[in-house]
């Protein structure tokens, strides 16, 4: 599956580790998760993995927009790792639809991306 949700019932923060191209029915998967994880936190932050990623298709990119209006005012803090080829799309995308503060972060820095929206870092090898 492309899309791999881990959420921390201690805190307010929900991980998203997304490869491939993500579709509608992805968002069916992930989406109620992150509407559950607001009800009983309220604002979140959402530390989001792209490996190997490749977008949306169109049924996705719809969803991703619906997701982002309803969800407005609900993430305070988005942390994005990636490849730099989606660096500036995905804060262009993204920063109207959110007033969540967003930052990206290269794959090398992933635990910089940590630090900075409060999850735990990982081990490195």
């Amino acid at each position: 599956m492309p899309v791999d949700v881990v959420t921390h019932d201690d805190s307010n923060l929900i991980e998203i580790h997304l490869s491939g191209k993500l579709t509608s029915e992805d968002y069916a998967h992930f989406v109620p998760m992150v509407d559950k994880h607001i009800e009983t936190h309220g604002k979140i932050r959402i530390l989001m993995v792209m490996h190997d990623f490749h977008g949306w298709k169109l049924g996705a990119a719809w969803e991703d927009m619906k997701f982002c209006v309803k969800h407005f005012s609900d993430i305070e803090m988005l942390a994005m790792v990636g490849e730099r080829k989606w660096e500036q799309g995905m804060a262009v995308f993204c920063k109207p639809f959110t007033k969540a503060k967003i930052r990206y972060f290269d794959h090398a820095d992933e635990n910089e991306a940590r630090d900075w929206v409060g999850a735990t870092p990982v081990a490195t090898k």
